[in-house]
């Protein structure tokens, strides 16, 4: 009794008569499962985000710092590091956090928090977009689990970026496409290119490719006037939603070109983006900015791979396929519209962004639903073999096996931390405080990538920062590479007086220093350093020579120590070098 029962629980569609109670506390059962991993996969990685004070995201430290100054307008005065990335962030995703700050809550701890609501959003999206392809509940429980499982192995759901956005906007895009339903089309689609405007090229070419149809062995066009006003809508709002940020963001404009790229070490290994790869295979298939199939895990997501030949077999064991719905098709849609956009990203590079955005996020979600309708599919027919074969026992040998494949295989085996989430700890807490307590126009100047976390957790602007450079346009990335350059000479070099015009030109109040920064393996091993040639090679030399200028100082100048940091002020510098 207990095998039909477990059959009857994990393969039996929907769509059958007269079990509309059973049906609906079926799909509780397994948008509740679905919700309850959502929710511990999240859990787990929000716990680490508040295991300590100064934590946050990686990337959140570029777009985050820059609206504290939505508290304090007076915050990051001219500082080259807030216009740019401001100028760079989606409005809505600014609009948000604006609202945020308005009611007077912590944008650091908001963004630590909100990975919870978008992950349900995602999850309860992505559960409902699966069983209207296939209506069968385990089957939007696996693709969410995957789909989950998948966000957890990257940054995709805890970032505190735009991008944190995709999953949940794509998939209602998916769902209310799937249900024909154009004003929440309208409105996602408005919100999406809002948020994170790349993917709204995506949308709308699958609306494009939705007015076609495939019919034996030809294209038809729709005969539904609808379709075309909602494709003309699409377009003016696209149109009316990304002019504002294409207009904000050409303030450090135009981006620059592939062919200059290429002459420049910030795009190849070791660089800031490792976008060209000597390996035209890794470049175009899984480069992380470039290939089309960057960062798809799990494994299990390649068995979406399989549903358009299931879906071709002819077989008695097959019969679930005839429950697909026809909709199955847009699966197809949103892979052809990802691989338009992605191929344009590449012949326009970098104009319309990385490449790879255009697949890397669509490719996951859609692989999750094909891989759950697939699996779904196999488990169905390897029920009804083995019962037509007098071999039940198998349903519950496969089902056991098919739930701890799924269960166990992130955290038990893929990745020696699940979820693997993008936080980084600020160590140096007496410096924040510091800073904090100095006016807010000060500038400090550091090689050292704890200079990184100066901007979010002491709110006072630097100079340069690792984090923030970007060598995407050339208004911003020219004045951040002469500062860099600026900055190595001065750090290494014997002359006072270059010394002194670097602080008076650059404004400089701090100076921070690691203790281990005058010694060659400082220059010679750190890869951002060696971006900057031939400043860094000319500082390696200078060292090779004599002690900097800058190093004799730090005994008199410094302001604050701790065990590989030294905070020295520039006013103490220019004393001592008058002398």
């Amino acid at each position: 009794m207990l095998i039909p029962q477990v059959q009857k629980l994990l393969t039996t569609p929907l769509t059958q008569k007269n079990r509309q109670n059973q049906s609906r506390l079926t799909v509780i059962f397994w948008y509740s499962l679905s919700l309850t991993f959502a929710v511990g996969y999240i859990i787990m990685g929000v716990r680490q985000a508040f295991s300590s004070k100064y934590i946050v995201s990686d990337d959140a430290r570029e777009y985050i710092s820059w609206m504290y100054r939505y508290f304090n307008p007076d915050l990051f005065p001219g500082d080259l590091i807030a216009d740019y990335f401001q100028s760079v962030t989606p409005i809505g995703y600014g609009l948000l956090y604006k609202i945020i700050a308005a009611l007077n809550i912590d944008l650091t701890f908001f963004s630590k928090i909100f990975p919870i609501v978008l992950g349900l959003i995602t999850t309860s999206y992505c559960f409902a977009v699966c069983i209207q392809i296939l209506p069968v509940p385990m089957a939007g429980f696996i693709a969410s689990l995957l789909l989950n499982q998948s966000l957890c192995m990257h940054d995709d759901l805890f970032s505190a970026t735009p991008r944190d956005f995709i999953y949940p906007l794509f998939l209602a895009f998916l769902y209310y496409s799937i249900r024909s339903s154009a004003l929440g089309i309208l409105i996602v689609l408005a919100l999406q290119c809002l948020i994170y405007p790349v993917i709204g090229f995506v949308d709308l070419l699958i609306l494009f490719l939705r007015l076609f149809s495939w019919k034996n062995g030809q294209i038809s066009i729709s005969q539904n006037r609808k379709d075309f006003i909602l494709f003309a809508a699409a377009i003016m709002i696209v149109g009316i939603m990304i002019l504002p940020y294409a207009i904000q963001s050409s303030q450090f404009s135009p981006v620059i070109t592939a062919a200059v790229a290429r002459t420049m070490p910030e795009y190849w290994d070791g660089g800031r983006f490792k976008y060209f790869s000597h390996n035209i295979i890794s470049y175009w298939f899984d480069g992380r900015d470039s290939g089309f199939f960057a960062l798809i895990s799990p494994p299990q997501l390649l068995v979406g791979l399989l549903l358009p030949i299931i879906l071709k077999i002819q077989s008695p064991y097959f019969l679930l396929t005839k429950q697909v719905n026809d909709q199955v098709k847009l699966l197809l849609q949103v892979v052809i519209a990802s691989l338009i956009m992605f191929f344009t990203a590449h012949a326009l590079a970098f104009q319309l962004y990385w490449p790879s955005r255009y697949t890397h996020h669509t490719f996951k979600i859609i692989l999750a639903l094909a891989a759950a309708i697939s699996i779904t599919l196999i488990l169905d027919a390897t029920f009804r073999w083995s019962r037509q074969n007098g071999r039940q026992i198998l349903i519950l040998g496969a089902s056991i096996i098919l739930g701890l494949g799924l269960v166990l295989h992130p955290s038990s085996f893929s990745l020696k931390v699940f979820p693997k989430t993008p936080y980084v700890e600020g160590t140096v807490p007496t410096l924040y405080n510091f800073l904090q307590k100095q006016p807010q126009n000060i500038v400090i100047a550091s090689t050292s990538e704890e200079a990184d976390n100066i901007p979010i957790f002491a709110q006072r602007t630097i100079l340069v920062g690792k984090e923030y450079a970007l060598p995407t346009h050339t208004k911003y990335y020219a004045q951040f590479r002469q500062r860099m350059v600026d900055l190595i000479n001065a750090q290494y070099t014997e002359d006072i007086n270059q010394l002194k015009e670097f602080i008076q030109k650059y404004h400089v109040t701090f100076w921070l220093l690691e203790r281990s920064a005058f010694i060659p393996e400082y220059i010679t091993k750190n890869t951002w350093l060696q971006q900057y040639q031939p400043a860094a090679q000319q500082a390696n030399t200078n060292l090779q020579k004599a002690l900097p200028i800058l190093a004799t100082l730090i005994n008199s100048c410094a302001v604050l120590e701790t065990d590989n940091l030294v905070l020295l002020k520039t006013e103490c510098i220019k004393v001592v070098t008058k002398t």
